[in-house]
């Protein structure tokens, strides 16, 4: 890869700043259509968010460090790039234990249905419980089939969106009625409600009844993916997705330098002239001009770039991200349940509806969360391509837990004191379902440290210029134009979503409209617009 001044032109058809996931694919189109493309990346590697990475020292273990699971990536992505990338299905959607009359338990989704049908019976005492989740995931697969293939289109309108979907059932119950109205009138189980709820609070701090909707939009976004709704395992880990998409856009003649950190960007607004970009390496600063800068970063750095005031407030990002390895999986205190399954789908920790209320009731009033709910799974059981051969011989695991409610002002005051306040008190809620301490499972580094690293919000910032540490760059937008809907954040509309008052200057970056996770749309739909398509 370039990592000097040694560029081919002046004057690029298109400038990209930022080699995250989405400004690789939109260098992979534009190149492969004809274009003189230069990607622009800060650190000293490309991939962003989206990397496999040796966290611990010593050990032949690549995790995928940041972002770690696969749903929302187009499979015509994919095939028109010919990406060398593959994913796994999960053999187990998720498990979730639970403690009811002193007797350890929990609730299994997946290993075929009538397993899944006697787990909802065994935990509710009934058939109820399982024939709405049957009907309610029902709904959400026939919406993501019709909305899915609509992020690689032009923007719909709301209107045309809403008749795509086709049902005002569904329509109200996504996109117009807080989505704790639909949990609390269709389940009746505190468990269950917690499971359904907690694809709307991934990365957003909200409640379940929160007027902006705001976790209507993350729900969305999280059962539409593929049109299934379906999250798979990369093989190989995320860095195995941004790899090959640098690999593709290299091979079509884009050119792409690390180092590089963008601090400007000039436009008098139109395509009379060329944009002019001011960038920094190690050995001072540099000017590159593009007929177009597509901007793979957030809208508020985009603004600052600009020398413009953000359009909206500064996001602030809520989760707590910790990554393990493991000598073995710990065993459980529900014997029904083999760990391998229990960790191979999503293990839901402290989120039962009420848990994930009083949760957010706490931090929004600027306490930890004293029972603070979590995520995890098992990369390692369907990908163990990510171990050494040794530690995989040895039956080493690899555990990726995502914690929710932990918002960017919770970590201000003491970021290390309260990441570890926080990282203890989440184990010892994963700890009361365990027949043994996690901490005797850990595996050791060659420094003979335990192999966990937790990131706050606070780190992800600072690591990756995540806007307040958000995911997502910001709250998530409806997959539309025409912000005149309840809950609309205003989000710009434009062909693609992407287009900015600039002429010369897109956003392909997760806070486009239809960003957020990895997916590569932004960045094919700033190509789009840049091709005119």
């Amino acid at each position: 890869m370039t990592t000097s001044r040694g560029f081919s032109t002046d004057v690029y058809d298109a400038v990209i700043v930022g080699g995250g996931h989405n400004g690789l694919v939109a260098a992979a189109y534009l190149a492969r259509a004809g274009r003189s493309v230069l990607v622009l990346e800060r650190l000293g590697r490309t991939g962003g968010a989206a990397v496999s990475a040796r966290p611990f020292a010593g050990v032949d273990a690549r995790l995928s460090r940041y972002s770690y699971l696969v749903s929302l990536l187009p499979q015509k992505i994919v095939r028109e790039l010919g990406l060398r990338f593959e994913v796994r299905k999960r053999e187990v959607s998720s498990y979730t234990p639970v403690d009811r009359a002193g007797r350890p338990g929990g609730l299994l989704v997946g290993g075929g249905e009538a397993r899944t049908r006697e787990s909802f019976a065994r935990l509710t005492g009934s058939e109820r419980e399982y024939e709405s989740w049957r009907a309610f995931y029902g709904t959400t697969g026939r919406v993501a089939q019709r909305v899915f293939p609509t992020l690689t289109e032009p923007l719909p309108t709301r209107a045309e969106l809403r008749a795509r979907v086709d049902d005002e059932a569904a329509w109200r119950m996504l996109f117009e009625e807080p989505l704790g109205q639909t949990v609390e009138r269709e389940f009746a189980d505190d468990l269950v409600r917690g499971v359904v709820l907690t694809d709307a609070l991934i990365g957003t701090f909200a409640g379940a009844h929160d007027r902006s909707l705001a976790q209507n939009r993350c729900f969305l976004y999280h059962v539409i993916g593929g049109g299934t709704g379906d999250w798979d395992v990369p093989v190989g880990g995320m860095g195995a997705l941004t790899g090959a998409l640098a690999g593709a856009a290299l091979a079509a003649g884009a050119e792409i330098a690390t180092g590089h950190e963008v601090l400007r960007v000039e436009t008098d607004g139109t395509t009379t002239a060329p944009a002019e970009v001011t960038f920094r390496t190690a050995t001072g600063e540099g000017r590159v001009a593009g007929r177009v800068v597509l901007v793979n970063a957030s809208p508020g750095a985009l603004a600052e770039l600009l020398g413009e005031e953000p359009a909206r407030p500064a996001p602030e990002g809520a989760q707590l991200k910790v990554n393990m390895l493991l000598k073995r999986l710990p065993r459980l205190r529900d014997t029904s349940v083999d760990p391998r399954e229990a960790f191979g789908g999503t293990f839901h920790i402290a989120e039962g509806y009420e848990q994930l209320a009083r949760a957010h009731a706490e931090a929004a009033t600027g306490e930890l969360p004293s029972v603070p709910p979590s995520e995890i799974y098992c990369h390692s059981l369907t990908d163990p391509t990510i171990l050494g051969r040794e530690l995989a011989e040895r039956g080493y695991q690899t555990l990726t837990l995502f914690g929710l409610h932990t918002p960017a002002r919770l970590f201000r005051h003491d970021n290390q004191g309260a990441r570890e306040v926080l990282l203890a008190a989440t184990l010892a809620q994963l700890d009361a379902h365990l027949a043994e301490p996690l901490t005797d499972c850990l595996a050791f580094d060659a420094d003979g440290r335990p192999c966990i690293e937790a990131k706050t919000p606070l780190d992800l910032e600072r690591e990756l210029r995540l806007p307040g540490g958000h995911i997502f760059h910001g709250d998530l937008s409806w997959p539309y134009s025409a912000p005149d809907g309840p809950g609309d954040p205003g989000s710009p509309g434009g062909r693609w979503g992407v287009e900015t008052a600039h002429r010369n200057v897109l956003l392909c970056g997760a806070g486009a409209v239809r960003g957020g996770g990895v997916s590569g749309v932004p960045g094919h739909n700033a190509a789009m617009a840049v091709l005119g398509h």
